[in-house]
């Protein structure tokens, strides 16, 4: 046995299939990946890699903050969205800027404060904390700064092929705009901007700002007419024994018309239930503890990832799929899309609003399951005696 370690693993399964991995290896991530080294015997044929964790990103570090980013380039199959994971010190500024995209945040820990200026002149300031939203729409120009306790949070863009580090900022506009033009444009001397930055600032450290009403700029067109703000937690959640989900799309945030997510919240022993979303791709990004989730994708295959806090999941769209929690804290996770409206479609009510005696002549199935099949969904399940549990 490898110094080190009390125990590693085997790709053996325990019908007798597989065999001693004797070569090198790294035993940590097969520790990590237990259902990836032993895959389930109903896993079958080739899926695409469905899971990439910010861990094995690249870190941008700046005066101020940090960032780093999963895209299509990271994670191929994810085409409908990417995400960034960001975080600002005390005071710290992630500068004036705008994007092609649409920007969906989800406030992981501390506060900051948050800036925008739509087209009519309409503009929003608020202060933001653990477990609120903010969604941007493209073009849209806004700031995020970093509040006594700092923060860090998760961006969301309506695009796979998004690059973080390719938006249009403030600075990086001035460097690259002769400054006898910025002075026609502004109606000052040249030498207003002899210290402008020589390129994109993107980051960078400030004092912590004042309290937010002595921050405030009078509007003549007023305030933005919808919020760009949500406090998720906040809501009521969807209750059931298993766990709680809550769902956020433009029902109940009215200006996120790009993208629609659900937090969700899966209590030891219970499972995100077989189900599908029959209007795009999912993205997903967990949050805490730890999670196996198998994706159906037809005509025989599937295949099976293990996850944990600060990894990346993508179901393409319309995969059947579960998520159970393997471990013995809750696992939290957030489920997005492509969408202005969050849905799903659950296996169990499907086939209890479906006539008994189809579901009986097409699966070969008894009043056992058919008499306690639910026609109210239940996103996240529980039952007594038919759980998983670590092992």
């Amino acid at each position: 046995m490898p110094e080190g370690y009390s125990y590693v693993p085997q790709p053996i399964r325990k019908d007798g299939a597989g065999g001693v991995d004797k070569g090198p290896r790294d035993i940590m991530r097969d520790l990590e990946n237990p259902d990836m080294l032993v895959p389930p015997i109903t896993d079958a044929g080739l899926v695409p890699n469905l899971k990439f964790s910010f861990s094995d990103t690249y870190m941008t570090l700046n005066q101020g903050g940090w960032s780093r980013e999963i895209t299509i380039r990271e994670l191929p199959i994810a085409t409908t969205l990417a995400g960034v994971n960001m975080s600002l010190t005390q005071g710290g500024v992630r500068e004036l800027h705008w994007h092609q995209q649409a920007e969906w945040s989800y406030m992981l820990l501390g506060h900051a404060r948050i800036t925008a200026v739509d087209q009519n002149g309409h503009n929003f300031i608020a202060d933001v904390g653990p477990g609120d939203l903010w969604y941007f729409p493209p073009g849209i120009p806004h700031s995020i700064q970093g509040l006594e306790d700092g923060c860090e949070f998760l961006l969301v863009f309506d695009d796979g092929h998004f690059s973080d580090l390719n938006t249009f900022s403030i600075s990086d506009w001035f460097a690259h705009t002769p400054k006898d033009v910025l002075s026609s444009n502004f109606g000052v001397p040249i030498s207003a901007f002899k210290h402008i930055p020589k390129e994109q600032v993107y980051i960078y450290q400030d004092k912590v700002p004042g309290p937010i009403d002595t921050q405030k700029i009078q509007s003549p067109y007023g305030t933005a007419p919808e919020t760009f703000k949500h406090r998720l937690l906040a809501q009521t959640p969807i209750k059931t024994p298993g766990g709680s989900v809550r769902i956020v799309d433009s029902t109940n945030f009215p200006i996120s018309k790009n993208i629609a997510a659900a937090l969700v919240e899966i209590k030891p022993g219970a499972m995100r239930e077989l189900h599908w979303h029959p209007n795009n791709d999912e993205w997903q990004y967990y949050l805490q503890g730890k999670g196996r989730m198998t994706v159906f994708a037809a005509n025989g295959v599937a295949r099976t990832f293990d996850y944990r806090a600060g990894d990346v999941g993508y179901v393409p769209f319309a995969n059947g799929h579960y998520i159970e929690n393997t471990g013995t804290e809750t696992l939290w996770f957030l489920e997005m899309f492509k969408s202005d409206r969050f849905q799903d479609v659950s296996l169990n009510q499907w086939m209890a609003l479906t006539p008994s005696e189809l579901v009986k002549s097409n699966l070969n199935v008894g009043p056992e399951l058919l008499n306690v099949l639910r026609k109210e969904k239940w996103p996240v399940v529980k039952y007594p005696g038919f759980s998983y549990y670590p092992r």
